[in-house]
């Protein structure tokens, strides 16, 4: 069964509208009017229309952050995907970790995100689980209560090279220059950070998980479900992706389907500043990266025999 972490009060979570203004050249966002809560946030993400995809004065109802994670593990780099029920959309995704930046982080989008990947990506050895620092920083471990962290071997993240076009938080430019785009269907900036994992080398039997919140009444509940890693790791060559989707699960990488598969709106075509799409279809996105995906190996006779073993065990318990 799934084993809940730990529970929060949504209505502790506040956050700002923005004003945002693009050009060309950058793009500058700054908060207004009074905080608003989790509930009242959603009801502000409402579709909207721009004219103008490279030059636009708007009001948007919030700032998110995702992390663009590459990690590196065994000598091969991988991009960390993670799949998410998105509630306020009704549909089932493979998504960059993520977030909502709080209005005390509005200037700071960068703490959020790293927050986002200690309370996202967990990773787990025999030993227990690891923690991380971000450079010389240590991450916060969200779920100390439940898990058990352990004290050496931490991973570290870093941050990569940004996007070539400023984006300012009112006259302050952020110094890592994430990516940023105005997400149309939800009326919301996106920023995202392309940060770097280094798996220690003495990590071993290595494990990965996805842990994210879900609102249940009136309650935020985040539970870790091992039968459902629910993290995807997409191998890299050369830094360009494969059309490839694996779990890992005890240093063994496990090829996933894609059967039916939708990506997030981050990998959604761009338009200037501008994001139409609510989501794509891996095999629309595998098209426009050129990509080939290869066929799934057929199972071996012994891999067959094992799982008709298990449904006949099934049965008889």
């Amino acid at each position: 069964m799934p084993r809940t972490l730990i529970r929060k009060n949504p209505s502790n979570f506040k956050t700002l509208p923005l004003h945002v203004e693009a050009s060309p050249e950058g793009l500058s966002y700054q908060s207004i009017g009074m905080p608003l809560n989790f509930a009242q946030t959603l009801q502000r993400r409402k579709a909207i229309q721009l004219a103008d995809s490279q030059r636009f004065v708007v009001e948007l109802a919030n700032l998110g952050v995702s992390v663009r994670l590459t990690l590196h593990w065994q000598g091969r780099d991988y991009w960390v995907l993670v799949r998410q029920r998105r509630q306020d959309r009704g549909d089932v995704v493979l998504k960059l970790i993520s977030g909502y930046v709080p209005a005390h982080e509005l200037n700071l989008p960068l703490h959020t995100a790293i927050q986002e990947v200690a309370e996202e990506c967990l990773l787990e050895t025999p030993e227990g689980w690891l923690g991380g620092r971000f450079n010389d920083t240590w991450l916060p471990a969200p779920y100390a209560a439940a898990l058990h962290y352990r004290e050496a071997l931490p991973f570290v993240l870093t941050p990569e090279s940004g996007a070539a076009r400023p984006v300012h938080c009112a006259n302050l430019m952020l110094l890592e220059r994430p990516r940023a785009y105005v997400h149309l269907p939800t009326a919301s900036l996106q920023l995202i950070y392309d940060l770097r994992l280094q798996v220690p080398r003495e990590a071993k039997g290595l494990s990965l998980f996805h842990v994210d919140e879900r609102l249940e009444g009136d309650q935020l509940v985040a539970r870790l479900n091992r039968k459902r890693p629910d993290l995807y790791l997409m191998p890299l060559q050369e830094g360009q992706p494969l059309a490839e989707l694996y779990t890992l699960k005890k240093d063994q990488l496990i090829q996933a389907s894609t059967r039916g598969l939708w990506l997030a709106e981050s990998f959604a075509q761009q338009e200037g500043w501008v994001v139409r799409d609510e989501r794509v279809r891996w095999k629309d996105w595998l098209k426009l990266q050129g990509l080939v995906e290869r066929k799934r190996e057929p199972a071996s006779h012994l891999e067959r025999f094992s799982e008709k073993a298990k449904k006949l065990l099934a049965r008889v318990l």
